[in-house]
């Protein structure tokens, strides 16, 4: 036996050819020395029977290994002679391997399992095997020789991997070839010990990294901002649930406990809240302009026969307490004429035309004082009436048979505002003019001081009210009006900020309160709640489709001075952007009717809206129903109504009746009371806040706006009722306007509210039309206090076109006066029936040609991409 330890160690061999080859494990293997070969071997592979890689020798060959597939190695074991056959399937991609010994690129050596009962003792067997060894030292392996005996070989598979190593490299022949083999176990350990420092290090970064994970996680809130819902329902709900009438309670006690009082104050006040609530783009701006404020010395009224002296309230002036001083600096009307007039007083009820022509039969109206009714019309034009009768003065009061249920207007003086809108300075009026926009002493009375003066037998009061009227044969009494009015410029405060749209961004949706000291009425408080409701959606992941614009006005009492200047520093953009405004401007004046006022455009949505928020009022049930109306609206909604024609909505609590007689009561102005006094549970705060979070949220997150063209052509044809005035080519458009309205309100916005047909380049098109239809009913031209817009009318039993109705009045104005009109000459006298119907004919043929324009627009519009 040969005592030399040789151990057989297997390579695996790629090569250049994917040809499978069969050699003899090695041509330096003698039968003298296999006997202890295969023991020495047998001992090694019991030592590493643990680290065995999945290669057994249970029948004579290996199993493939699982970190390397496709490759197969195999042991043959004769078993008819007893013959013990090694081989070794090489895939030979070079050349004939000539006898050389070969080595794994990836130096991959694999470890043998043999059991002791395998391994053959030296005998005949070997004589054979030395044999073979022979043939394999004279072939050098070059030629793989014939094929196999398939019994003793397993089938190879086709595919073979390659090594990412690229090929085997050849170990050069040598004598020191046996040397190699022995120092082969050092460097099997040297690997081994290798590649146990590397998994090691591994599995310590791991855990390193696991760590700093995991501390990253722990350190992090697990409580993440939940996404609101997709759904524009639970969006709703979500946002409704959100406003209360104890946040609203909260934020009106803190914006009524500022030590400052100035408008200045709570424009700053207002503007920290809204930074502080999440609007990320709020602007504070002032504009300077021409006050008309109350006198040092207080307004009189003197009856010249009896010489006393009253003031506006009708308290005698000698009777003045000190607590009478603030109520008669808010008893005044703002921009008129100052001095003092003597005359007689005329009772000329409600200043209509009929009313004016009366008196102008039996009296001479030249520099006389008129007692003039609020109502039935707007003031400015009741006004105007009397300037261009010679009048030279007026005295406004309301008639307590007027008067809403529980406002105690009897001892009670007011304040009116002469301003249409606007700063007075801009429109030419200065100091040294006297700042007055009419030539009228105007001065707010109280109804038992218009009962004094008119010497009416009515009481004004009780069950069966008697309306205040001067008897026919009682002698008019003559008294001296006295105006102190000052004029001063200061500066008035906007407060204006953005919550910014995704997918329009330059498309508008306006919210507009007011802040004046003594008329906010609860709008800062509901306004707040707003915005701080939306945000906080927006926060929780929310982006609404159209940009929302929060804005709160200053002087609005006197002629809504901050809208007018901001919408006409902003008009260009506001004319092509603007897409409604949602008005605050005095959500609670009452706890009797809930009343919302909107434009044609929008009286479907208010009316959905007012309709849902109704079956959980507060009387438990007994609520009426929808009272949704398109009368124009007072406060700082007329500038963005009448001027720009952008469609307006608005909510309100009222204590009014809905007649025509009390629907121009809202512009006398009182001394406002607590909110916590008119509504001490905020509940009805509450409801006017939650049914203008709907209408915002609709406006700014509907895809298509939630306007109505049927609806503007149903609101022209109910006004045009009167046929006796209307003439046929009138009501032909107006039919043919609702047709089309009718036809693109189903084939255009139905299908564009499809998510699978909502192109946005389609949509915006389509919003674009809807949002100029109301432009074409703006007319040049209207009389004083009247809406330029044709959409909006004035209260009356009947319906009609506004324009229609002065028109009229117009005509018999001009029978009666007797005086050359200087002042809206044009609107008064030359604004003939026919020219009023002209003017209502191309309004609505401009918004038919809008309507057919987009029916072309959208006719061949691919309403699917393929």
């Amino acid at each position: 036996m040969v005592k030399d330890k040789i151990w057989i160690t297997l390579h695996i061999c790629l090569g250049q050819h994917h040809s499978l080859q069969m050699c003899w494990i090695s041509r330096h293997c003698r039968l003298s020395s296999w006997v202890n070969i295969t023991h020495q071997f047998s001992h090694r592979t019991r030592l590493e029977r643990s680290r065995s890689r999945s290669l057994w020798i249970g029948s004579g060959r290996f199993r493939p290994s699982p970190s390397l597939p496709g490759r197969r190695f195999l042991i043959t074991k004769a078993t008819g002679s007893d013959i013990m056959a090694y081989r070794k399937v090489c895939d030979a991609q070079g050349g004939p391997l000539v006898g050389e010994a070969l080595h794994c690129s990836g130096s991959l050596d694999l470890d043998w399992d043999l059991d002791k009962e395998e391994l053959q003792e030296p005998g005949p067997s070997m004589d054979r095997m030395q044999m073979q060894h022979v043939d394999c030292q004279r072939s050098g392996c070059s030629d793989p020789g014939p094929d196999p005996d398939p019994e003793l070989m397993e089938p190879i598979q086709p595919s073979v991997s390659v090594s990412p190593h690229g090929r085997f490299e050849r170990l050069q022949e040598d004598p020191n070839y046996i040397s190699h083999f022995t120092r082969a176990p050092a460097l099997k350990g040297q690997r081994r010990l290798h590649c146990f420092l590397l998994r090691y290090f591994l599995a310590a970064v791991g855990l390193f990294v696991l760590g700093l994970l995991i501390g990253w996680f722990t350190h992090t809130p697990n409580v993440k901002p939940p996404v609101p819902p997709s759904d524009s329902s639970d969006l709703l709900e979500e946002l409704l649930r959100r406003i209360t009438a104890d946040k609203i309670d909260a934020l009106q006690r803190s914006f009524s406990s500022l030590s400052d009082d100035s408008e200045e104050a709570r424009a700053r006040y207002l503007y920290r809240q809204w930074v502080g609530l999440g609007l990320t783009d709020v602007h504070l701006s002032n504009h300077t302009v021409l006050l008309s404020l109350p006198g040092s010395t207080p307004n009189t009224i003197t009856d010249r026969s009896s010489h006393q002296c009253f003031l506006p309230n009708g308290i005698p002036c000698d009777q003045r307490g000190p607590n009478d001083l603030p109520k008669q600096q808010f008893s005044y009307a703002a921009y008129s004429a100052v001095g003092s007039l003597q005359g007689e007083v005329v009772d000329v009820q409600y200043g209509s035309v009929d009313d004016l022509r009366r008196a102008k039969d039996t009296l001479n109206l030249t520099n006389q004082i008129a007692v003039v009714k609020l109502g039935q019309a707007p003031l400015l034009y009741k006004l105007s009436l009397l300037s261009e009768l010679g009048f030279g003065g007026a005295l406004l009061y309301i008639d307590p048979c007027d008067a809403p249920p529980g406002r105690h207007t009897w001892n009670q003086a007011f304040r009116v505002t002469l301003n249409p809108g606007g700063n007075p300075a801009i429109a030419g009026v200065s100091r040294e003019a006297g700042g007055s926009l009419t030539s009228l002493l105007v001065q707010p009375i109280s109804a038992f001081l218009a009962k004094t003066l008119l010497s009416s037998p009515s009481t004004g009061q009780g069950g069966s009210c008697i309306p205040l009227a001067m008897s026919p044969n009682t002698e008019r009494k003559k008294i001296t009006l006295t105006v102190e009015n000052q004029l001063s410029y200061k500066k008035i405060y906007n407060v204006v900020g953005y919550l910014k749209g995704r997918r329009n961004p330059d498309r508008y949706v306006l919210v507009g309160s007011r802040h004046d000291s003594d008329q906010g009425g609860g709008a800062s408080a509901i306004m707040n709640q707003l915005i701080a409701a939306l945000t906080e959606q927006a926060k929780r992941g929310w982006v609404p489709d159209r940009t929302t614009v929060f804005c709160s006005w200053g002087g609005s009492a006197l002629g809504n001075i901050g809208s007018y200047e901001w919408g006409k520093d902003n008009s260009v953009v506001l004319q092509s952007s603007a897409v409604a405004y949602v008005s605050l401007n005095s959500p609670v004046r009452g706890t009797e009717t809930l009343r919302a006022t909107a434009s044609p455009t929008l009286l479907q949505l208010t009316s959905d809206i007012q309709r849902r928020q109704l079956l959980s009022c507060i009387r438990g049930g007994n609520c009426p129903g929808p009272n949704v109306s398109s009368l124009q609206l007072p406060g700082d909604v007329s500038f963005f109504a009448n001027q720009l024609a952008v469609p307006t909505v608005e909510f309100a609590f009222e204590q009014t009746k809905a007649e025509e007689t009390t629907s121009f009561l809202s512009e006398a102005q009182f001394s406002v009371e607590s909110p916590k006094t008119l509504d001490p549970l905020f509940k009805f705060h509450e409801t006017i806040a939650k049914m203008t979070a709907e209408a915002i949220l609709r406006l700014v997150n509907d895809p298509v706006l939630p306007f109505y063209p049927l609806d503007i052509a149903l609101d022209v044809q109910n006004k045009l009722k009167e046929k006796s005035v209307v003439s046929p080519s009138l009501l032909s458009s107006a039919s043919s306007l609702r047709d089309h309205a009718a036809f693109f309100q189903s084939e255009t916005m139905r299908p564009a509210n499809d998510p699978k047909e909502r192109d946005p380049s389609h949509v915006r098109m389509l919003n674009d039309v809807l949002r100029d239809l109301e432009k074409s009913f703006i007319i040049p031209q209207a009389p004083s206090g009247v809406y330029r817009n044709l959409l909006y009318s004035l209260p009356g039993k009947t319906p009609q076109f506004s324009i229609l109705r002065f028109s009229q009045e117009a005509v018999l104005h001009c029978s009666v006066t007797s005086k050359t009109v200087k002042h809206n000459k044009e609107v008064l006298c030359h604004s003939t029936m026919n020219q009023s119907l002209s003017l209502i004919l191309r309004a609505i043929r401009s918004a038919e040609r809008l309507v057919c324009f987009g029916l072309d627009l959208f006719e061949n519009y691919p309403n699917d991409t393929k």
